[in-house]
C-alpha cells in the first residue's frame, strides 16, 4: 500500500513539531474505492474553519464524485499526465473568490486564504487516512469555462481525493515518484530583516 505508517523514519524535522506536519504527504496511488458524501463533507467542514482576511472565506470548492454525471467534466480538464494517476480518485475538486462579499472590492489575499482552507482540508484527509493530492496539472481556461466560473472567481488549483492504493498500479515513471519527500532547509526559506539582507 502507499500509506506509510512509519513516515517519521523517512522525514526528520530540524525542530520539534506536531506529528501531523510530518505525516501528511501527497501520494499518487489511489484504489478507486468510493468516498461517502459524508466523509467528503467532513473535509469541507475542516476547510470551512480556516482563517481568512476579514473572515471573508473566499474559498469555493467545486467537486465531482466518482461514478456521477459530473465526473467526466472534471476529468477532461486534467492534463494527460494527471489523468494517468487521477483515474482512481474518488473525487476531483477545483478551488477562489477574488472580491470581498461585503463590498465587492478586490481581496488580494484570496489565494493565500484559500490555501489555508486547502491545507486544513488536507490535514483532515490525513487524519481520516485518505489521499489528498493537490495539483496544477490541468487546463485552467477549460476549467473556468466548463465549470462556469465567472470573473468574480479564479481557478487556483485542483486536487484529487481518494482511498490509498497500491504503488504497483501506477505507471512505472510515477512509481518512482511515490515516496514522502523531504523539504528545503529553513535557511533556504526563512530570512530575518528582508530578502537578501
Amino acid at each position: 500500500m502507499t500509506v506509510i505508517s512509519n513516515i517519521s523514519d523517512y522525514r526528520k524535522p530540524g525542530h520539534d513539531i506536531a506529528p501531523i506536519f510530518i505525516n501528511r504527504w501527497s501520494p499518487l496511488a489511489m484504489s478507486g474505492k468510493e468516498i461517502s458524501r459524508e466523509d467528503l463533507m467532513r473535509l469541507f467542514e475542516a476547510a470551512q474553519w480556516a482563517p481568512s482576511s476579514m473572515n471573508s472565506q473566499p474559498w469555493r470548492f467545486l467537486y465531482a464524485m466518482r461514478n456521477t454525471g459530473h465526473r467526466g467534466k472534471f476529468f477532461n480538464i486534467l492534463t494527460s499526465g494527471s489523468q494517468r494517476w487521477c483515474r482512481n480518485a474518488a473525487t476531483l475538486v477545483v478551488i477562489s473568490k477574488t472580491t470581498f462579499d461585503f463590498n465587492r472590492k478586490p481581496a488580494r489575499t484570496n489565494s493565500y486564504d484559500s490555501g489555508a482552507a486547502w491545507i486544513s482540508l488536507a490535514f483532515q484527509g490525513s487524519f481520516m487516512g485518505l489521499v489528498v493530492h493537490g495539483m496544477q496539472g490541468f487546463n485552467y481556461d477549460r476549467a473556468k469555462t466548463k465549470l462556469k466560473v465567472n470573473d468574480e472567481y479564479q481557478v487556483d488549483a485542483m486536487f484529487a481525493v481518494g482511498r490509498p492504493g497500491n504503488k504497483g498500479d501506477l505507471p512505472p515513471h510515477l512509481q518512482e515518484r511515490e515516496f514522502s519527500s523531504a523539504r528545503k532547509k529553513l535557511e533556504e526559506i526563512v530570512f530575518e530583516g528582508g530578502l537578501g539582507v
